[in-house]
């Protein structure tokens, strides 16, 4: 089955470390396949979900390790034991189930992996090794030797390793390779169970009629294997230290901006080989994912570049981006551009003139389209175009019940009186005036659905009617974040029913626009 954004369709926003499980945070087990089982059942086209690349510090998916990779966390170890490679007594453990345990979760996943890693027959393999190798050797050798140098420097930031290790100087790398072979076979090995359980949750949706939304961060951590061997497209000094870094100026999210610290791409540099890392880095994500939405897409039109040295985002100046000539590469290598452009933020007329060029459809935020005069904010369903994908709120922000309960802060971007005019104009809008016994977020969720953007997604929290305990992210706020998981129970019979009827109702259930 084909799937494109070119019909009414609806879809759930999830992470998969927020899936239920034994090991600490979902992973590709059981409960990623009865989820989908319970998208094919409600009526939903699409399964978005955040980055799934290897994370680095504070477990922020948008911080990761590789662009390219998949993540540690994600590998589940219940099918290692139908591999022969685990036991049922070693996967016995149980971690807490009621916010996502990422150290201890990766502490048992690493040890029971390496447990497997040494009972794995390579040469019983060799067929299925080869071929991923061959399709990852843009990226596979440096981040296995990135993660074996990593784990011999006990993870420290690679600028802070030996001077021809951290330049990434040929020879170096040779006798590195040499002493580390195998932390290097071992890292194939994660890599390599990541893509087979991968492949198979992707084919198993795609069989029940459900598609994946991916998710690429536009930029890339310091201490990552893309960083530090690529240091020549990034602006970097003669220490490997970022000289200026990423973020975006004060916003609706924070009064002093957000200062993410990535380091910025030397745009020029790239446009010299073709912008060749970036088509691979398409490529790959490609394979994986039938949509990619394009995170913090005003910075492909132009960015804000803060210096190094600043402590917040707010001194700092924009830059022209890359524009057109990077997604003319994109093109000419890979063919059609299956992305959503996340146009949220300071939209000026070139981020909005470049999605149009491009066909891209932009994002509409439910939660956003009550402040202002009534009817006139563009986030309101009557000013969707058809072209979008229109969420009730993204993992940036609280859910549908927390956002209208908030009470706002005197202090905060949302006072008390903006809160409170919020909430009025969303009754009057989603109400029309008159009483309703109809809850909040279901209200929410008509209200998306009935709009003729073509593509309605939500995150699962809003499904449910949950409050703030159950937000994802807060921009901004350094610890705390990513930890939510979904009940085991949570997703009902009784729900996938009532949510089907409401796709049924609004013309967006999958059944319309297969062939």
């Amino acid at each position: 089955m084909s799937f494109t954004l070119d019909h009414r369709a609806a879809g759930v926003l999830l992470h998969p470390t927020s899936l239920p499980g034994p090991h600490g945070n979902g992973d590709l087990g059981p409960e990623a396949y009865a989820f989908v089982d319970f998208l094919a059942a409600a009526g939903q086209r699409w399964w978005q979900m955040l980055p799934i690349n290897p994370v680095g510090p504070g477990f922020s998916p948008y911080s990761g390790v590789s662009a390219f990779a998949g993540s540690l966390l994600l590998i589940s170890l219940r099918p290692l034991v139908d591999d022969g490679l685990l036991t049922h007594e070693e996967v016995g453990l149980s971690l807490d189930p009621t916010r996502a345990s990422y150290d201890a979760a990766g502490e048992l996943r690493g040890a029971l992996l390496r447990r497997a890693f040494t009972r794995f027959d390579a040469h019983a393999h060799a067929s299925a090794l080869e071929e991923f190798r061959e399709r990852s050797k843009f990226w596979l050798p440096d981040y296995a030797l990135f993660m074996a140098l990593r784990h011999a420097h006990d993870r420290k930031p690679w600028n802070e390793w030996a001077p021809e290790l951290a330049r990434h100087e040929p020879e170096a790398l040779h006798m590195a390779s040499l002493a580390l072979e195998d932390e290097l076979r071992f890292f194939e090995f994660e890599q390599f169970l990541f893509d087979r359980q991968w492949r198979a949750l992707r084919t198993y949706a795609a069989e029940r009629g459900v598609g994946m939304i991916g998710d690429a961060p536009i930029f890339i951590a310091h201490d990552s294997a893309d960083v530090w061997g690529n240091q020549s497209i990034f602006k970097l000094d003669d220490r490997g230290q970022p000289t200026v870094v990423s973020g975006v100026p004060p916003d609706y999210f924070s009064a002093t901006g957000q200062r993410w610290g990535t380091p910025l791409y030397r745009w020029k540099q790239l446009a010299r080989d073709g912008y060749q890392w970036w088509v691979e880095r398409i490529r790959t994500t490609r394979e994986r994912f039938d949509i990619i939405r394009l995170d913090h897409f005003i910075g492909f039109a132009r960015f804000w570049q803060i210096p190094a040295s600043e402590e917040t985002a707010i001194n700092g100046r924009w830059l022209r981006g890359p524009r057109d000539e990077l997604f003319d590469a994109i093109k000419l290598e890979l063919g059609a551009l299956p992305f959503i452009a996340e146009d949220l933020g300071l939209v000026t007329q070139s981020v909005v003139a470049l999605r149009k060029r491009l066909a891209l459809p932009g994002m509409r935020i439910l939660q956003f389209a009550f402040n202002g005069a009534p009817g006139e904010n563009t986030f309101l369903p009557h000013h969707y175009p058809r072209r979008c994908v229109a969420y009730t709120g993204t993992h940036d922000n609280d859910t549908s019940v927390g956002w209208y309960d908030d009470p706002g802060q005197p202090e905060g971007p949302r006072t008390p009186d903006a809160a409170s005019h919020e909430r009025a104009a969303a009754r009057a809008y989603l109400y029309g005036g008159f009483a309703s016994d109809e809850p909040f977020h279901w209200a929410m969720l008509r209200a998306l659905y009935a709009s003729v953007a073509d593509t309605a997604i939500a995150p699962v929290q809003d499904l449910l009617g949950l409050g703030s305990e159950a937000r994802m992210n807060r921009p901004g706020v350094a610890e705390g974040n990513w930890t939510y998981r979904l009940a085991a129970d949570a997703l009902t019979p009784e729900l996938a029913t009532r949510l089907r009827g409401l796709v049924e109702q609004y013309a967006r259930i999958p059944k319309y626009y297969e062939d």
